[in-house]
């Protein structure tokens, strides 16, 4: 099947020209709008899942460093912490406090702002989140460490609830480690439920100077304003190809909100294979969904179904769809596309920049056969670096991870990158390869057509989390029982080797010493 690149570029364009998209936005609402009137004008009917919740947007935010003759400096904030509070319209002006000794300074912010340093983690092996089934190339690793904006958000999170717990009135946190173009915009960590206390970002060269100001006991401006809604609206939809099975289905999703024109692009993708199959005849009936609340997932979760993405609100909703009860359909396959086209910007000797290769294709695979259905359709591709993992320690990142706790098997698209949350003026249309996308599309058209091809009993199950031992994703030695064995092995015959040639240079040594003089 073609996939048009004209098509997807356009689309593309026209989602990014809206803006940051975040979780019942007014940016968020009309791009849901106008992929339901694109779906519409194909002559299939959309239906509807309506959400309310609790909206928190940010607004004005500001810091400045009160001087000792009553000036203000004014200080750069590299992005607000989502649904974390909010000040009077006037800000608030309080002494700094940094959090340097965490069983005792907390205490000494009651009342004050609180200052905290958030080093990148880069210190957890990646094995302890991702398992490895295939790559290609075959040559493809990962970081022997995975860090990062986003695992290093995800990671380090109590510095809100013990300032809450000790009383301070905000708190600003400092990144470390990573370069300060690289933290600009990222809207982060967006899985935490209401903080009910303002925290801003900044970077590390803004945090150096805040250090200094709280050395010295200065006070600090705090500016964070936000829109509240106790009953904003949202919703998600989807569409239903028929198929002459009218007893199984493949469920192809992604999910629609999300800051800039990667996070998330994937709606766009959806429409272009709504395109290419809506006339073709189809042997099972093919479910097309679009969920809203990935950026607001403590609102949009439902853990009956063994998971927490925003998919598992219409899982739970939709059975009839999905779980092949009584009359309903049977979902045998799923496919999530999500963050398509991505280039790979990394740290590379202190400066973030593009690599000049595309961001690793991380895939999730349900089981053996799915691994092999995916690899052996992207060896034909032009431009390709993918790596396919198992779910690992309850870890299956993406909208993809609902359907595999319920035993469906998939293929699911998540790249990573580092600008993966950034929300910036571009949209990070700089780190988009529209070539790229239009490939990871037709890859899974193919797939799409494969799956078809395929008995029911020949994709079987997804196989369910692996925990512990891991194959490795940075191309050293597995953590599994064999591979730790070698590892215990091998040091112990470098402790032997090394114990006797120390005994050889002794005996040596020894012998030198003794030897008759003449």
């Amino acid at each position: 099947m073609s996939i048009s690149k004209e098509n997807l570029l356009k689309e593309i364009e026209y989602m990014n020209s809206l803006g940051s998209r975040l979780t019942g936005s007014d940016a968020h609402a009309a791009f849901i709008r106008h992929l339901e009137e694109e779906i519409s004008a194909m002559g299939l009917p959309v239906y509807r899942d309506p959400f309310f919740f609790k909206k928190w947007e940010a607004r004005e935010r500001s810091l400045a460093v009160v001087e000792e003759d009553g000036a203000l400096t004014p200080l750069h904030v590299s992005s607000v912490h989502p649904y974390s509070g909010e000040t009077p319209d006037e800000g608030i002006v309080e002494e700094l406090v940094e959090i340097r000794n965490p069983t005792v300074d907390y205490l000494k912010a009651s009342g004050k702002i609180a200052l905290v340093e958030v080093g990148n983690v880069n210190f957890i092996p990646s094995e302890v989140a991702f398992d490895k089934r295939s790559a290609w190339p075959e040559d493809v690793t990962m970081p022997k460490n995975y860090e990062g904006p986003v695992i290093t958000t995800f990671v380090k999170f109590l510095h809100t609830a013990l300032s809450r717990l000790t009383g301070a009135k905000a708190i600003i946190l400092k990144w470390k480690g990573l370069p300060d173009d690289c933290v600009e915009g990222q809207y982060l960590p967006f899985n935490m439920g209401y903080r009910g206390i303002p925290i801003l970002w900044v970077n590390e060269t803004d945090g150096a100077v805040l250090s200094e100001a709280a050395a010295a006991g200065k006070k600090v401006k705090f500016l964070l304003t936000a829109e509240k809604k106790e009953m904003a609206y949202t919703e998600s939809f989807y569409c239903i190809l028929p198929g002459k099975n009218e007893k199984e289905c493949v469920i192809v999703n992604t999910h629609t909100d999300g800051p800039n024109c990667v996070e998330e692009n994937g709606p766009v993708a959806l429409l272009e294979l709504l395109r290419g199959f809506k006339d073709r005849e189809l042997e099972r009936t093919h479910v097309f969904l679009f969920t809203t609340g990935h950026f607001r997932l403590p609102r949009f979760k439902d853990i009956r179904t063994g998971a927490f993405q925003s998919a598992s609100k219409w899982m739970v909703r939709h059975r009839d769809l999905w779980d092949g009860a009584a009359n309903h359909l049977k979902c045998v396959a799923n496919l999530t596309l999500e963050h398509l086209g991505c280039k790979e910007w990394s740290v590379v000797d202190g400066e973030y920049k593009y690599t000049g290769q595309p961001e690793l294709e991380l895939v999730y695979t349900g089981n053996a056969f799915m691994d092999r259905l995916y690899i052996d359709t992207v060896k034909s591709r032009r431009t390709v670096r993918t790596m396919t993992l198992h779910g690992h320690n309850l870890l299956h990142f993406g909208e993809g991870q609902n359907f595999f706790t319920m035993g469906i098997p998939g293929i699911c698209l998540v790249p990573a990158p580092y600008y993966l949350c950034t929300e910036s003026e571009n949209g990070e249309i700089d780190k988009f390869d529209i070539d790229l996308m239009q490939e990871q599309v037709e890859t899974f058209a193919a797939l799409i057509d494969r799956i078809e091809e395929t008995p029911t009993g020949t994709l079987g199950k997804s196989d369910g989390y692996r925990f512990v031992f891991a194959n490795s994703v940075s191309g050293g030695r597995d953590f599994t029982p064999e591979g730790i064995a070698d590892g215990i092995a091998d040091t112990v015959d470098g402790i032997i080797g090394t114990i006797k040639e120390k005994i050889s240079d002794i005996a040596s040594d020894i012998a030198e010493k003794t030897k008759p003089q003449e």
